[in-house]
């Protein structure tokens, strides 16, 4: 089969592309304003990047057009179609369909799928279980919205073992389908072994409330076999909730002191209890409290496809993570630069609080953040801003895109240079850099968190401290 893929360059895109590589089809893709790391995975992989999304595409003559989240019917200024190769394709009565509903028809028929939803965290937990069966002998599949330093690419097709159904994790995201389609991504993977991870507020561009994500998610509750498990944050009340609304599978918890699965101890170093009695300890180069129960929810879906603990947090133990989620990207004059994914509040917060932790009181902690995604464009959220960044000394916030002022919304934390003012707010990358540069010394750890680019204001941000 040749297909083609409409927005490719999307961290779920990309790794369906690869995955149809792998299983032997032809993959050609357009997207537009392509950056790394999916596009070097991309090329690496020999698939053809198209630039834009024209209707001359059509002449490629794929056997199956796969159309992603970000194709829609918007229109220009001037009347004409933003992606009018999607126009063609519907004119000409040609063959497509949603990634997911391709994914599900053609990788995971048959499979063994072990599904990780929830608000944060998706990413790093898909990766960690991932690597925990891989350690284990069971050699899974994977898609990982992200690249994991310890696999190298963000999906793979895996190959099982002879005896037990072949496993496929997969980063399972609640944002819609494609255009055509407004179901949540997660309700396509049919999982036997659904991850809970947490629940709050997001995607305010598509969803009305907490409670119209909560209906999502017991969409993906009613897929679970009777004889599958549902794993579940015993921490979060929706999603208790979600599981009062009906839960016909088995039922296992993590987080909570009553829960099947808990912890005691620091994150970086911690006992894994079950019921009760210890079973495992993790000692890894994770921090935070977020980490802490991500690895839980992990340990404890392994433990459902027969994983012991003990085996799963020796696997931890040589886990690195996904790029982006506090990936060092170096260090220059005594000043640390990372570079993070975050851009939910609660997932600043606790990044931040990640790591304050790990590098004490005596050092200062410099966030560098956009809010770029939907959901902060919209300013559904400005008002958290002061509470995630609290365990930062300094913020700088990029404004450029935004309708909404960032420096009233950061007023709790004083907006200025003098004494006491611990925000400042930049129209430009250029002026960015120039402000944290300026107040950068010996000692400082500096995190800048996006869901994009951003302008690739890390290597800038090493080159000016040089």
């Amino acid at each position: 089969m040749h297909i083609h893929i409409l927005g490719i360059c999307g961290t779920f895109m990309g790794g369906l592309a690869a995955l149809a590589r792998e299983a032997g089809h032809k993959v050609t893709g357009c997207d537009a304003g392509v950056y790394p790391p999916m596009s070097d995975q991309l090329r690496a992989l020999g698939i053809d990047l198209i630039e834009g999304f024209g209707a001359d595409q059509l002449a490629l003559q794929p056997d199956m057009f796969v159309v992603g989240n970000v194709v829609s019917r918007a229109r220009l200024p001037d009347g004409s179609a933003k992606f009018a190769l999607m126009d063609a394709i519907l004119d000409a009565g040609l063959p497509y369909t949603s990634g997911p509903q391709w994914l599900a028809e053609h990788v995971l028929q048959g499979r063994h799928v072990l599904a990780v939803a929830g608000t944060h965290g998706k990413t790093t937990t898909t990766t960690m279980l991932a690597w925990i069966l891989e350690c284990a002998g069971r050699q899974p599949g994977f898609l990982v919205g992200g690249v994991p330093l310890n696999f190298g690419v963000s999906a793979r097709l895996g190959a099982g073992t002879q005896s037990s159904a072949p496993l496929f994790v997969i980063e399972a995201d609640e944002y819609d389908t494609a255009f055509f389609d407004k179901r949540s991504k997660f309700v396509h993977y049919r999982p036997r072994t659904a991850v809970l991870n947490n629940l709050e507020f997001d995607h305010a561009d598509i969803f009305d409330d907490l409670a119209a994500i909560e209906r999502q998610f017991h969409h993906l509750v009613r897929t679970v076999a009777p004889s599958g498990c549902v794993v579940f944050n015993g921490l979060e009340e929706s999603l208790a909730r979600v599981l009062h609304q009906g839960c016909w599978s088995q039922q296992r918890s993590f987080g909570a002191a009553v829960s099947d699965f808990c912890a005691q101890g620091e994150p970086q170093a911690f006992d894994v209890l079950q019921r009760g009695v210890v079973v495992a300890r993790v000692q890894w180069a994770l921090t935070g409290v977020h980490n802490q129960l991500n690895a839980l929810a992990a340990i404890a879906a392994a433990d459902h496809v027969g994983v012991a603990p003990v085996q799963a947090a020796a696997a931890l133990a040589s886990f690195e993570n996904v790029r982006r989620r506090m990936e060092l990207r170096g260090s220059v004059r005594g000043i640390a630069v990372y570079d993070d994914f975050a851009h939910h509040p609660t997932a600043i917060r606790t990044t931040l609080d990640g790591l304050r932790r790990s590098v004490g009181a005596q050092n200062r902690v410099l966030a560098v953040f956009e809010p770029r995604s939907n959901t902060m464009k919209l300013g559904a959220m400005k008002a958290q801003l002061p509470w995630a960044l609290d365990a930062a000394d300094l913020a700088f916030c990029h404004t450029a895109g935004l309708d909404w002022d960032a420096g009233a919304a950061l007023a709790a934390l004083g907006v200025g240079t003098g004494a006491g003012q611990r925000a400042q707010t930049a129209g430009s990358i250029a002026q960015l850099l120039a402000q944290v540069v300026q107040a950068a010394r010996p000692g400082d750890h500096i995190v800048c968190m996006s869901n994009g680019p951003f302008g690739g204001i890390h290597q800038q941000l090493l080159d000016a401290l040089g």
